[in-house]
C-alpha cells in the first residue's frame, strides 16, 4: 500500500482507518512487550505502536531508519496536546524497513548542541529539524504570496540572465571565464537593474522577479554571497505609485504568513533619520533619540568641546532613561571601546541621582551648562546621558551604534511589534576617500531630485537623488529609486562620477544605447527576500532560512566549494593559475 496520509495531519476523525504512514524514526521507547515509535515526516510526527508481534521486526530499527507502517488509527489514552496528532495514534498491523540509518553527527531536534560548521557540513541532516523546515515552508509563502500579489496587480514575472557584463555597481563581481571567447569573462548579476530597465524600454510597464543575485563581498550574520530579492520595475510610476504597490505586498505577506495587521508606514528625509538616529537603518520599536547639544556648549571652558566645535564638529547625546544605577564606570570604559570602533575618540557620561550630577565630564562643565542640559534632555532622576563629541559624521554614527547597543542590552525592544520605516531623499554621491573622487551612493542610474540637477557637478555634495530605501526593524529590507529616463541628464551624471563619455561607452554602451528610442519614466525596487523572511522567522542569522548556505568566508562545507579544478579545464578556458610565489 502506498502512503495515505503524512505524519501530520490524523486526528480523531480518522479513528478506525486503516492507513500508510511514511518517515524517519524520531524516537523509540520500550515498555516491556510493547514498542512505541514516533514517525516523523515534514507536517509532523505521529505515534505508532507496535505489540509483542510485529516489534519482533523492528528490533534492529534506531533514530533516523525510514520507515512504512500500516495500521489502525486508534484514540490515544494518554493524549498529548503539545502535538498536532496528539490525540490518536497508529496501532501497526504491518511494517517495512524502507532504509537503515549510521548514527547522526548532530542531534534530529530543534534544540541541537551541534556547532554551526558541524549543521553546515550534515546541512541535509539540520534541515530535518522541525524548526529550519517550517523557515522553508515560510520563505516559500512569502514567495507565492508575493507572486499571486503582484501577478494580480498586472505584473509580469520575467527571467533575466544569470551571465551577464561586469558592470560596476558596488560590490565585487563573480566572474565566470569563457571557454570560446578566451580571456573574456561574464559576470554574475550583483541585481538584475539594468535588464529590468531594458524591459521597460522594451514597454513591459510591470515587471518582477523572485531574481539570483551574486555579490563577492565580506559576510555577515545578514548577508550571502548568493541571495534572492522580489525585484520589482514599474513604468509611468512616482514615488508614492511604488510605495503604494510595496506596502500593499507588505501587508499581504504579513496578514498571510503572521495574521498581523501592520500599522502606518512612516516616511523620514535621510538626513533627519541620520540626525535622530544615527542610521539610515533605524529600529523604531523603542525611543532614544539622538539630541543635538551642540549650542548648550558654544561657549563652553571645557577645552576638549572647544576644540572639536572650533574645527567644525558637533556634540550630540542619547539618554537611557532610569538606568543610570545599571552603568558602572567599567561598563562604561567598555561603552568607549565600543563607540571606538566606529572612529569616535571618547565617550563621555553623565548620570544624575540623588539629585546631583556624576560622572566622567561633572566637575569640568558649570552650573549654567548642567542646567540648561536637565531641561533641553528632561532629564530625571536616575538618568544616564552619554555623549559623543566629534566630527558630524562620527559622533551621529557611533551614537547610533550605541543606541541600537543599549536598546538590546536594556530590553528596550519591543519584540512582538514591526515597525516599517520608508527612507527618502538620500544624497545622490558619497566621496571616496581612497579613489579621491564622488561616485554614485545609490546607482549611477538613480534620478537626482529636480531641484538639484544643477548641483550634479558645481554642488555634488549637496545634491539629493529620488532613491528611497524601506526598513524594517533596524534591517535595511529594500532599496529603490526613480530611474533617470534622459539620456542627457544619464550624461551628466556620468560626468559628476567621473566617467569620461567613451568609459561610459565601454561599461553601458550598449544600455546608453537604448535610451535613444524612447525611454519611459520608471522606477522600482529590490526586496531581500532572505532578510523579510529572517525576520518573519524571528531569527538573527541570514543562514536560518536559506536551504543551503554559505560560511562567513563564502564556502561550502558540505560540498568543500570552491575547490580546485582539473587543469584540462583551465586549459580549455585559457586560464593558469597564479602560486603565492607570484609563478
Amino acid at each position: 500500500m502506498e502512503r495515505t496520509h503524512t505524519c501530520g495531519e490524523l486526528t480523531l476523525d480518522h479513528v478506525n482507518e486503516t492507513v500508510t504512514l511514511c518517515g524517519w524514526v524520531n524516537k523509540r521507547r520500550n515498555f516491556g512487550a510493547l514498542v512505541f515509535i514516533d514517525l516523523r515526516d515534514r507536517e509532523g510526527i505521529t505515534q505508532c505502536v507496535f505489540d509483542e508481534k510485529i516489534s519482533e521486526q523492528i528490533v534492529s530499527v534506531r533514530n533516523e531508519y525510514v520507515l512504512q507502517v500500516t495500521g489502525k488509527v486508534v484514540e490515544r489514552q494518554d493524549k498529548n496536546p503539545k502535538m498536532k496528532t496528539g490525540d490518536i495514534e497508529i496501532s501497526v498491523s504491518d511494517v517495512k524497513i524502507i532504509n537503515s540509518a549510521e548514527t547522526t553527527p548532530l542531534i534530529i531536534a530543534n534544540q541541537t548542541d551541534a556547532l554551526e560548521d558541524t549543521r553546515l557540513k550534515y546541512r541535509y541532516l539540520d534541515l530535518r529539524r522541525e524548526c529550519l523546515q517550517n523557515n522553508l515552508k515560510l520563505r516559500h509563502q512569502v514567495t507565492m504570496c508575493a507572486r499571486n500579489y503582484l501577478s494580480d496587480l498586472g505584473f509580469l514575472e520575467i527571467e533575466t540572465p544569470i551571465l551577464c557584463k561586469s558592470t560596476p555597481e558596488g560590490a565585487r563581481d563573480y566572474l565566470v571565464p569563457s571557454r570560446i571567447s578566451k580571456g573574456s569573462f561574464y559576470a554574475l548579476p550583483q541585481s538584475p537593474q539594468i535588464y529590468k530597465q531594458l524591459l521597460m524600454i522594451a514597454g513591459m510597464d510591470k515587471y518582477f522577479q523572485i531574481a539570483r543575485c551574486f555579490r563577492d563581498e565580506d559576510l555577515r550574520s545578514d548577508r550571502q554571497p548568493e541571495f534572492d530579492q522580489i525585484d520589482i520595475e514599474m513604468s509611468f510610476a512616482n514615488e508614492d505609485d511604488i510605495f503604494s504597490v510595496v506596502e500593499g505586498l507588505m501587508r499581504k505577506i504579513f496578514k498571510d504568513t503572521k495574521g498581523i495587521e501592520l500599522d502606518e508606514f512612516k516616511r523620514i528625509p535621510y538626513d533627519e533619520c541620520m540626525s535622530r538616529f544615527g542610521s539610515d537603518k533605524p529600529d523604531l520599536r523603542f525611543e532614544m533619540e539622538i539630541v543635538n547639544i551642540t549650542d548648550i556648549f558654544k561657549n563652553t571652558e571645557f577645552t576638549i568641546f572647544q576644540n572639536i566645535l572650533n574645527d567644525k564638529g558637533m556634540i550630540n547625546c542619547i539618554v537611557a532613561r532610569n538606568a543610570a544605577d545599571k552603568f558602572s564606570r567599567k561598563d562604561c570604559d567598555h561603552l568607549t571601546e565600543f563607540v571606538k570602533v566606529y572612529g569616535a575618540k571618547a565617550l563621555s557620561f553623565l548620570k544624575y541621582t540623588n539629585q546631583s550630577w556624576s560622572g566622567s565630564i561633572h566637575k569640568v562643565l558649570n552650573d549654567h551648562e548642567k542646567e540648561l542640559l536637565k531641561e533641553t534632555l528632561q532629564i530625571e532622576e536616575n538618568d544616564i546621558v552619554f555623549i559623543v563629541a566629534d566630527k558630524p559624521k562620527i559622533s551621529l554614527t557611533s551614537l547610533g551604534a550605541l543606541r541600537v547597543k543599549l536598546g538590546k542590552e536594556l530590553k528596550l525592544i519591543d519584540e512582538s511589534k514591526y515597525c516599517f520605516l520608508w527612507v527618502t531623499d538620500f544624497p545622490m554621491f558619497e566621496y571616496d576617500e581612497t579613489e579621491n573622487r564622488y561616485v554614485a551612493a545609490h546607482h549611477p542610474f538613480t534620478s537626482p531630485k529636480a531641484e538639484d540637477v544643477d548641483k550634479l557637478i558645481s554642488d555634488p555634495a549637496h545634491c539629493y537623488s529620488r532613491a528611497y530605501d524601506l526598513v524594517l526593524n533596524g534591517y535595511e529590507l529594500l532599496s529603490g529609486s526613480i530611474r533617470i529616463h534622459d539620456q542627457n541628464l544619464q550624461e551628466k551624471v556620468f560626468e559628476a562620477i567621473g566617467l569620461t563619455q567613451e568609459q561610459a561607452e565601454e561599461k553601458f554602451g550598449f544600455f546608453l544605447e537604448a535610451f535613444k528610442y524612447g525611454t519611459p519614466p520608471h522606477g522600482g525596487v529590490g526586496i531581500g527576500l532572505e532578510r523579510l523572511v529572517m525576520i518573519l522567522a524571528g531569527t538573527e542569522n541570514i543562514r536560518d532560512v536559506v536551504a543551503f548556505p554559505k560560511t562567513a568566508s563564502a564556502s561550502d562545507l558540505m560540498s568543500e566549494a570552491p575547490s580546485g579544478v582539473d587543469e584540462n579545464q583551465l586549459k580549455e578556458l585559457g586560464l593558469m593559475i597564479q602560486k603565492n610565489d607570484g609563478k
